[in-house]
């Protein structure tokens, strides 16, 4: 048998771990668990970071300020630093809309050692601390909320006993591009992190940055966000925080959540991943190495077997290569109809994972010429110069 064949049957074999050994990964019936509403309901502080978000505060802010919730809830916008407005156009949206009561504050520059965006959670967290709420929901500027969509959070919150509940944002799919990378962006994670597992009493943890409902007193026993402070993907970061101290956790793909934000471009999807992918991988060339090397494999391996074998005549290449790729593209299906995108995308999944590969790639390129990860205009060149969590 040739290099081509024996290449072609790993991954197969991957695929076939996959589809059944990784959690179920690809399944996107993780939604809200089963929830009964509460005699009493708790109270609730809404903070949200934002740094120069006058673009999307308009579609998203007023959403938050409708939430049609029976308890106590009060809205804490952090503005970071915006040039362009954020802050006074939150007051006005408040003004224009009503709703819900909103604080508009500003912490100043972070300190060494604080990413941006946790130090202006700290600050928004800080100012809820003295309403002595229950449950902080931390969301971003650009998340829209359906009117029941805190009341349904906190429901299972308290239903489920976890002290995070967090929603993967439904996110924006209009250009082509979006299309074509969206989905795929929520298969990876998923792949990456099972949502199944999440919920169980294992180490995978993990958290949706955009939609997180947190118990107060698990983020002060979990030391939230201090003892996460320098961690640029502060979504996952948090989850293992609050899973080290005990607490439990919940993470499934929205209903009642989705993001506004628009990535009409090729570059504006490669700037949302190359900004952290290096940092997913803890900044080390080694695991660089066996990511894309895993990658090509599990991939771009399949169609490549395939078409070549076909060209070539070689039978077993043609049919190993052709049974992995159907594998992958099957389990690409159903994040395809979650997202409402047509059937025949998911072929296209290893060009797609190519596109990622190379983000990767530069993410790592990125942060050996000192540019390291961004966030709003900050950028964070040694992130493993920070100090350590203790």
């Amino acid at each position: 048998m040739s290099a081509v064949v024996w290449t072609a049957a790993g991954s197969l074999l991957a695929w076939l771990w996959l589809l059944l050994g990784q959690g179920f990964f690809w399944r996107t019936d993780v939604r809200l668990p089963s929830r009964v509403e509460p005699d009493e309901w708790p109270s609730v502080c809404v903070v949200v970071p934002a740094r120069d978000e006058a673009a999307v505060l308009p579609a998203a802010l007023p959403s938050l300020l409708a939430q049609d919730y029976p308890g106590r809830a009060e809205i804490f916008l952090v503005d970071d630093g915006s040039s362009d407005g954020t802050g006074d156009l939150a007051r006005e949206l408040a003004r224009r809309h009503g709703g819900l009561p909103l604080t508009v504050g500003s912490p100043g520059e972070p300190p060494a050692g604080w990413t941006g965006k946790l130090w202006a959670v700290r600050h928004g967290l800080g100012l809820a601390r003295a309403r002595e709420p229950e449950y902080v929901l931390l969301t971003d500027a650009d998340i829209a909320h359906r009117p029941d969509s805190l009341r349904e959070l906190v429901a299972a919150a308290r239903s489920g006993g976890f002290d995070v509940v967090s929603q993967m944002a439904r996110l924006r799919v209009e250009s082509v591009w979006e299309r074509l990378v969206v989905p795929a962006f929520v298969y990876f994670f998923a792949q990456l992190y099972p949502f199944r597992r999440i919920a169980g009493e294992g180490r995978t943890a993990a958290a949706a940055g955009g939609c997180v409902l947190l118990r107060a007193e698990t983020a002060e026993r979990a030391r939230i966000p201090e003892a996460i402070r320098h961690a640029v993907i502060d979504d996952v970061a948090l989850a293992r925080a609050v899973k080290g101290s005990g607490g439990r956790v919940w993470l499934g793909l929205a209903e009642r959540v989705d993001s506004v934000r628009p990535y009409p471009r090729l570059r504006d999807l490669w700037r949302m991943v190359s900004r952290s992918a290096y940092a997913q991988l803890r900044h080390r060339p080694l695991l660089l190495a066996g990511t894309v090397a895993g990658l090509a494999l599990v991939y771009l391996v399949p169609p490549v077997a395939a078409l070549a074998g076909l060209a070539a005549g070689r039978t077993p290449a043609a049919v190993l290569g052709g049974l992995a790729w159907l594998v992958m593209a099957g389990t690409y299906v159903p994040m395809l109809r979650y997202y409402r995108q047509p059937l025949w995308l998911a072929p296209l999944l290893p060009f797609t994972a190519f596109l990622y590969l190379l983000m990767t790639v530069d993410s790592a390129v990125q942060h050996y010429r000192g540019r390291g990860a961004a966030w709003k205009g900050r950028t964070y060149t040694r992130p493993d110069a920070l100090p350590d969590e203790g």
